[in-house]
Formats: structure tokens, C-alpha cells, sequence
């Protein structure tokens, strides 16, 4: 009985077994939590396999009985990984850092811990979601004016946080979790027509961000499923 117990445990646990399969990711290219996702991977060098949800297409992939199971509330990413089904990107992003925590994309100092998760709640929360796909087809003709607004407002507030915690990136000089907000946030404005030259930090930031390997990767325009209209 000892010696069977012993071989038991030389054996890989669940966990370990689950571990060996590449994560798989549900994302839409233009999702801009999506991409937070992704440049996470990318930063944390973890490989990982796609399957595009197209938000369009056939009014909308992500509604399907199908993805239901994958994300009960029917939005992109959900990540696969370890063995489980993870969503919401900023909970995406804390599980990778407690997992793989090398190299870290939140800050050892408690401060600057906290700064950071500001940064990301802010744009994640306060910003991003009241110009989603979903928000905007209940808008109606005034999809542009309404996202301009929303964006101009979290910016100007973005900007003054972004004063007191900046070094060459969001919080300080290494890339972290605030980073990976901010980027597909800056897409989106663009996207939307805003002027951001009013926020000179945010820009600066930004273009710094853009040069470095994982952001470009993990760019919309570079994803399996990117339209060929809207390739890099």
C-alpha cells in the first residue's frame, strides 16, 4: 500500500497536467479587452492558441448558446488556462501575475501597487465600457458624439492622475498593468476622432508603449482574424 501511495504521488498533479496545455483565448480583434489580455501574454512571454468571437457577424457570435458556456455574460476574452475558464480582463491579468509572476506588470511598492490598479479601473471601468458595441447600438446615430464625450471626460481625469504616478510608462519607468489599458484606450480614441493632444502625458506614454515588441504583437491590426481591410 506505501509503495503504491508512493507512486501516486510522483505523479503530476491535476494542476500540473492542466499546466501543459497551451491557454486558448476568445477575443475580437478590434476588442480593446482583448488586447489588454494579449499584451499581458505577450509581456509575460506565455504562449497561447486564439478562437475569434466575431461581435458582428451573424448578429453577434459572442449571444451564441455555444459561448454561453464558454461566458455566461456573453462578452470577449475569456481565457482557458490551468485547467479553468477565466473572464473579465483585468481578473485575466491578476491571475496570470499571481501564476507567472515573471516579469511582474504590478508594482512590490504598496503605493504604486495601488496607483496602478487606479489607472486600469479607471480605464477599464470608468472609461471603456460606456463606448462598447453593445452601449453604442442602444445610442443610436449619435454613436461618434457620444463616445467623444465619454473619452474626453476620462481623459481629462486620466491625465491628472497620470501626472503624479508617471515615469516613462503609466506608473514609473517598468511597463505594468496600467500600461495594457491604456493603449487599446488610446486606439479607441482615435478611433472615435478625439483630439489628444490636450493630454500630453497620456501621448507621450502612448507612443512610448507602442514601440516596445508585446504591444505591437499583440496589435488589432496583426490578429488571426483582423479583416484584411484593417491589417498592419
Amino acid at each position: 500500500m506505501a509503495a503504491r501511495g508512493r507512486e501516486r504521488g510522483t505523479g503530476p498533479s491535476h494542476l500540473q497536467m492542466a499546466a501543459l496545455v497551451k491557454p486558448l483565448l476568445f477575443g475580437y480583434w478590434r476588442s480593446s479587452c482583448s488586447w489588454r489580455v494579449r499584451i499581458a501574454l505577450a509581456l509575460k512571454n506565455i504562449e497561447y492558441d486564439q478562437h475569434p468571437i466575431n461581435l458582428i457577424q451573424d448578429g453577434g457570435q459572442q449571444l451564441t448558446d455555444e459561448y454561453k458556456k464558454v461566458n455566461p455574460m456573453l462578452q470577449v476574452p475569456a481565457l482557458k488556462i490551468d485547467g479553468i475558464t477565466l473572464t473579465q480582463s483585468l481578473a485575466i491579468i491578476e491571475y496570470l501575475e499571481e501564476t507567472r509572476p515573471n516579469p511582474p506588470l504590478l508594482p512590490r511598492d504598496p503605493i504604486r501597487r495601488a496607483q496602478c490598479r487606479i489607472i486600469s479601473e479607471q480605464i477599464a471601468s470608468g472609461i471603456q465600457p460606456v463606448q462598447n458595441l453593445s452601449v453604442l447600438k442602444r445610442v443610436g446615430d449619435k454613436q461618434q458624439e457620444w463616445a467623444q464625450h465619454y473619452i474626453t471626460r476620462g481623459f481629462q481625469a486620466l491625465e491628472l492622475l497620470l501626472k503624479d504616478t508617471a515615469g516613462r510608462y503609466c506608473v514609473g519607468d517598468e511597463v505594468t498593468m496600467a500600461d495594457a489599458c491604456l493603449v487599446p484606450q488610446v486606439f479607441n480614441a482615435n478611433r472615435f476622432k478625439v483630439d489628444i493632444t490636450p493630454y500630453p502625458t497620456i501621448s507621450r506614454i502612448n507612443q512610448s508603449l507602442c514601440q516596445l515588441e508585446a504591444f505591437q504583437v499583440s496589435h488589432p491590426g496583426r490578429q488571426p482574424d483582423t479583416p484584411p481591410d484593417f491589417r498592419a
